[in-house]
């Protein structure tokens, strides 16, 4: 646990992005070659400030600095029009917030490292995708249906110890179909086992993965064909499967696999029944079935980020500015894992999220002795005073006979 106790806490909580690798990669694009006040990394800093505290518009965050000397000094800024942190936000490219976050995934890496799935695994990869929805008069490049517009945060995320972590992110409007970001998503690595939903079913990619060993775990849509049953597998009674077969799947004259995959049927927490596809061949069928409900996970981060991080606000309309607001939100998550790996904590990322609201201008130590406070008192539900107690026996002897003077003992315990 780090014994510096001079800095802030919202000084050694974004003092990730000071790393010598962001610093060169902004060196060499000479981002604040021309700039005067607002650099990228005080930029950057800001609106993870305003992401950690919700703040949901670039005149409120303007405001915010004007009126926070505390945070003046953190960012060593006076004050930052709305107009200037738009224009920040919109020329800033894309692509140095993507390598930002692309380092921040590199040091959770290093400080926290990714939980092995077993002694065979390596790591088990979570695959989806989340839609920003939008106005479309406001967003017109974004269009994917006739009413709507909306951007998609394609992502993959990976196990640490206690939590998942994002491990890449690609941002596209929302039209194309997620399996259209397979191939930059899904590990090929055969150590690596990647899960994914009915959305990234493509027969074709699954072949290419059974030829080059790349193992995966998926849901069978309602509406897929089996080609050809090659084997049904003896099931025991006790198991939660129900059904375990050798299947090919596809038709002509569309697609019809070339490789063997195992189906397996079991049921969820409501009895409906679920079809599970993979080409792992060596792990039990429970197990799959274990591995699938982890992808439940991934839905359990995009409603987190949603629900404290701002993504639903969008401060610019372009789609520079849309794709580098996301990134950055993804960044301060990062940087809340971090953080929590800093000083050794394992409990819920949310409580370093609310403790860090609460001491961002505090020293270091304050920020960690109040995350690590045990609760003041133990709550043993409602208790029963001695008075009520007296009363009640006192009752009890009235009843059977042994006292003849009620109402004066109890006035004399009121």
């Amino acid at each position: 646990m780090d014994k510096d106790t001079t800095k802030s806490v919202f000084a050694e909580y974004v003092l990730p992005l000071n790393v010598s690798s962001i610093l060169q990669e902004l060196d060499h694009l000479k981002l604040d070659r021309y700039v005067k006040k607002l650099g990228v990394i005080p930029f950057i800093r800001l609106i993870v400030f305003a992401q950690v505290n919700q703040i949901p518009s670039l005149t409120d965050i303007s405001l915010e600095l004007e009126a926070n000397e505390s945070l003046q000094k953190e960012l060593a800024l006076d004050s930052i029009s709305a107009s200037q942190l738009s224009r920040k936000l919109r020329e800033t490219p894309s692509t140095f917030l993507d390598f930002v976050f692309r380092q921040c995934v590199e040091q959770i890496t290093r400080q926290v490292g990714i939980k092995r799935a077993n002694e065979k695994l390596r790591r088990i990869n979570l695959v989806d995708s989340s839609t920003i929805s939008m106005c479309l008069s406001q967003y017109p490049w974004a269009e994917f249906r006739r009413t709507k517009a909306g951007v998609k945060l394609h992502l993959r995320l990976v196990f640490l110890d206690h939590q998942v972590a994002p491990d890449k992110v690609i941002l596209t409007p929302a039209k194309p179909a997620d399996k259209t970001q397979m191939d930059a998503l899904v590990v090929v690595e055969p150590d690596a086992l990647n899960v994914f939903d009915r959305g990234y079913v493509d027969y074709r990619k699954f072949d290419a993965y059974c030829a080059n060993k790349t193992k995966f775990v998926t849901r069978l849509k309602d509406n897929a064909v089996i080609h050809e049953v090659i084997e049904e597998r003896t099931v025991p009674d006790d198991s939660p499967v129900t059904r375990e077969a050798l299947v090919r799947l596809g038709s002509y004259p569309n697609y019809v696999m070339k490789y063997t995959l195992r189906l397996i049927e079991t049921t969820d927490s409501e009895g409906k029944r679920v079809v599970i596809l993979t080409n792992d061949m060596a792990m039990d069928a429970e197990q799959i079935c274990d591995v699938y409900r982890k992808r439940w996970q991934i839905e359990l981060f995009f409603k987190w980020v949603k629900q404290h991080l701002v993504l639903k606000r969008l401060y610019g309309k372009s789609e520079n500015a849309v794709y580098n607001q996301l990134l950055i939100a993804l960044i301060t998550y990062c940087l809340l894992i971090l953080i929590q790996a800093k000083v050794s904590h394992n409990g819920k990322l949310l409580d370093v999220y609310k403790c860090l609201r609460l001491y961002w201008e505090r020293s270091f130590s304050e920020f960690v002795k109040a995350l690590y406070k045990s609760p003041g008192r133990t709550s043993k539900g409602r208790r029963r005073c001695k008075v009520d107690n007296i009363f009640e026996q006192t009752v009890r002897q009235y009843i059977d006979g042994e006292t003849e003077h009620l109402e004066t003992v109890t006035y004399d315990l009121i």
